[in-house]
């Protein structure tokens, strides 16, 4: 397998720390998957040869976060930006998500993994898009951890498709504009009922969230690491959220002296 072996590294959840109590682990972790490119580039490789490295690292991350405990965990797997990329590597990357979807559900079904697709759902080849509405309606009774597929999504284009929709039920007498609210424009989001993110996580050394749930990450900690993704697995997921379990979160309100 590509990258570091998962069995060198230590097992981070051995003799658990108070910081991995459960009221200490956050119950929303959104990451944003970067550093393919870069990492095939360090090897000689192709770009699409750094995207099929991340797979097995995916589903290390996801069985790392089930560990956890944490209740729902957001991938940014392909964003309205990256259409821009070449086409070739566009129509990889998302065979490469399909192929990783079908591949691995019934494995994640049985871990109780429910799958949600966050994105826009107009753009994306129909096998794509009939793959990743199988997966959902496939896991939608499962109660374990919610694992959000993030596919040609992007926040600036989820929130004008929200106050498009709370204008249009104004303009219709369906909604009084006196009563839009945060809940009104949250329940019009691509999951609304998703929770704000508690942990964005980024890898590869970029320090941006790049159009990445801007809403949801309103109050959310914010972790960068130099890891690529090819090289990310559940021991890096558990040091995020080991540096996590350690910050104080307060919301507007006075930390301690």
């Amino acid at each position: 397998m590509a990258g570091t072996p998962l069995s060198a590294k230590p097992h981070l959840c051995e003799g658990r720390s108070s910081a991995w109590e459960p009221e200490r682990v956050p119950a929303h972790v959104a990451l944003i998957v970067d550093g393919n490119g870069r990492w095939a580039a360090r090897r000689g490789l192709a770009r699409n040869d750094g995207h099929a490295a991340a797979v097995p690292r995916l589903l290390d991350t996801i069985d790392g976060a089930v560990q956890a405990g944490i209740r729902h965990l957001s991938f940014y797997l392909f964003s309205t930006e990256n259409w821009r990329r070449e086409p070739e590597e566009v129509a990889r990357t998302l065979e490469i998500i399909g192929g990783f979807v079908t591949d691995n559900q019934a494995a994640l079904h049985a871990k109780g993994v429910r799958a949600l697709w966050c994105g826009r759902r107009d753009r994306v080849p129909p096998t794509l898009g009939r793959t990743l509405a199988d997966f959902e309606q496939f896991t939608r009774n499962n109660r374990t951890m919610d694992l959000i597929f993030c596919v040609d999504y992007g926040a600036r284009d989820e929130l004008l498709r929200a106050a498009a929709e709370l204008a249009r039920d104004a303009a219709e007498g369906r909604l009084s504009p006196d009563r839009i609210d945060a809940a009104s424009l949250t329940s019009r989001l691509y999951q609304p009922g998703v929770p704000d993110v508690d942990l964005l996580i980024r890898t590869s050394g970029e320090r941006r969230i790049s159009n990445f749930l801007l809403w949801q990450c309103a109050y959310a900690e914010l972790y960068f690491t130099d890891v690529l993704f090819p090289d990310f697995d559940r021991f890096a997921l558990w040091e995020a959220v080991a540096d996590y379990a350690g910050r104080e979160r307060r919301f507007g309100r006075a930390g301690a002296a």
